[in-house]
């Protein structure tokens, strides 16, 4: 290898882990002799056994649908050599897909006789004394022995459970490739690995899942799947990452009261859904109702009888994995963009509303009226899943809906309210019910919880408290009080100060 030369290849995971080789390079040529090391700049092995099983399960999967090659992601290398002289190829990226697939493999082979285990020689050097590895790697091998062995007394089932093992193994070590990037400038490497990241870090999510998705969808003609993705892409990617990202991803997390964290490769399983391949009960209850709305609103029963359409999805409920995926999307960013749109004669959902006027003229920068208006988004777009028809409304559903748009104003906006400088760790302990703060409830539980609107709106009658002149501490709003600017207009007929609206509806008392 030249100096500051990249070279790329692709190996196969039996001929990397088992063998200790590259499978080809641009020549065709196998690397042999390589020797994988874990440098100390290395981050902690943090795939849970969640994660490992997940990459199982779409190995299987892949194998399943009889994909030849199935390319499972790409590793980084630096070579030098060590303290002795020797050759070796440290890890730059892809460290926790290669601990992960070592310890797949050893326990595959622990299902065979002594003298026909193929040793892993990867998984004999030190692990750095560090409490996520020390847990994990043999937490997710015990994962792996689970999974992977039958405790069956019955002969016959065992042995044929070990050919379909085997058989198993035999498609991960010479059908399962890595794209492999190796250069002898470290430097090189790590630039090269910050490229990739900064080129795909904030799509990466929403990527993987259309290409998951896409894979389900074998039963789907091409033109037909060219359409999806045609207009999938019609979408600005960064748009889309950021609806998966923080709203969709955080409406699943915190409906179930957990906190929200970051949507990445590892958490994503959350929109994978149900495939076409599950039989379970549960699998087939949801893709019973899925298919039951789709028939109906697909024939002239809703035209005749003058019913309404049947809504396909609910935020709460499985993803459909495949083409309805890309339905699930396409309606939810709809209903987000209208939600988020108060022009005054478009859409259903939000059409001139004075609160959302004022918020979008003069609280839309800063971190914590962000944040504030990200709660108030989320929460009007469970309730109109939820509660709200897409298709003929009535007085009584536009009536009840203006009601809880207020209501989810003063929950977000007591949290704006009381923090002169808001942040993400104090706003998810608002949410979850954990801060000391007035209104810290769970309005996304309250919301999916409740059978109809009329018992949400006496929920939220009683779980509400006016604020009091010593609970506000955000400055501006303090400002706005002092100065007597809370009740004052502009000429569009906007008021200045969000505070106007607490007061008005009774929510604020001096």
């Amino acid at each position: 290898m030249s100096k500051n030369n990249l070279t790329l290849a692709i190996t196969k995971i039996g001929d990397l882990l088992l063998d200790g080789k590259i499978t080809r390079q641009k020549d065709g040529k196998p690397i042999e002799d390589v020797t994988l090391t874990i440098p100390d700049y290395q981050r902690p092995y943090k795939w849970s056994a969640r994660n490992a099983i997940q990459l199982l399960d779409d190995i299987i999967d892949a194998r399943n649908n009889n994909k030849e090659v199935y390319r499972v992601g790409t590793l980084i290398l630096h070579q030098d050599t060590d303290e002795n002289g020797f050759l070796r190829y440290n890890i730059v990226d892809g460290q926790q897909r290669t601990i992960t697939f070592s310890l797949l493999l050893y326990a595959l082979y622990e299902l065979e006789d002594k003298k026909d285990r193929r040793k892993i020689k990867f998984l004999e050097q030190r692990v750095y004394d560090n409490q996520f590895s020390h847990h994990n790697i043999p937490n997710n091998l015990n994962a792996f022995r689970r999974r992977v062995c039958n405790n069956s007394d019955n002969g016959d089932e065992s042995s044929e459970h070990k050919r379909e093992m085997k058989r198993l193994r035999d498609y991960i070590e010479s059908q399962c490739e890595l794209i492999v990037v190796i250069t002898d400038d470290v430097s090189e490497a790590f630039q090269f690995f910050d490229s990739q990241n900064a080129r795909g870090k904030s799509l990466y999510p929403h990527d993987l899942l259309k290409a998951f998705h896409l894979r389900e969808m074998s039963d789907v003609s091409q033109e037909e799947t060219e359409k999806i993705v045609n207009e999938w892409e019609k979408i600005h990617q960064k748009d889309l990452a950021v609806f998966f990202g923080d709203y969709i991803y955080r409406l699943k997390e915190w409906i179930n009261g957990n906190w929200a964290y970051k949507l990445d490769e590892h958490n994503i399983y959350k929109f994978k859904g149900i495939t076409k391949l599950a039989r379970t009960p549960y699998a087939q209850f949801y893709k019973s109702a899925f298919s039951y709305a789709q028939f109906i609103n697909s024939s002239a029963m809703p035209f005749v009888s003058g019913m309404r359409e049947v809504n396909a999805f609910q935020l709460n409920t499985p993803i459909i994995a495949g083409k309805p995926f890309f339905e699930y999307t396409k309606h939810y960013y709809a209903i987000l963009k209208d939600i988020q749109d108060n022009s005054k004669y478009e859409g259903f959902y939000v059409n001139g509303n004075v609160i959302v006027k004022t918020l979008d003229s003069f609280y839309s920068k800063g971190k914590g009226n962000k944040i504030a208006r990200l709660l108030f988004d989320t929460a009007l777009l469970l309730y109109v899943d939820r509660f709200c028809p897409a298709t003929y409304p009535t007085k009584v559903d536009r009536e009840m809906f203006e009601q809880f748009l207020v209501y989810a104003f003063i929950w977000a906006y007591s949290l704006r309210a009381q923090y002169s400088h808001l942040g993400w760790q104090s706003a998810q302990n608002y949410i979850l019910g954990h801060d000391y703060k007035r209104n810290s409830v769970n309005i996304y539980k309250l919301i999916a919880d409740s059978d109809t609107p009329v018992s949400l709106l006496s929920a939220l009658a009683d779980r509400l408290t006016p604020l009091s002149r010593t609970d506000i501490k955000d400055n501006s709003a303090k400002n706005d009080i002092d100065q007597g600017k809370v009740n004052i207009q502009d000429a569009d007929g906007v008021y200045y100060s969000y505070m106007h609206f607490f007061g008005t509806n009774t929510f604020y008392s001096e």
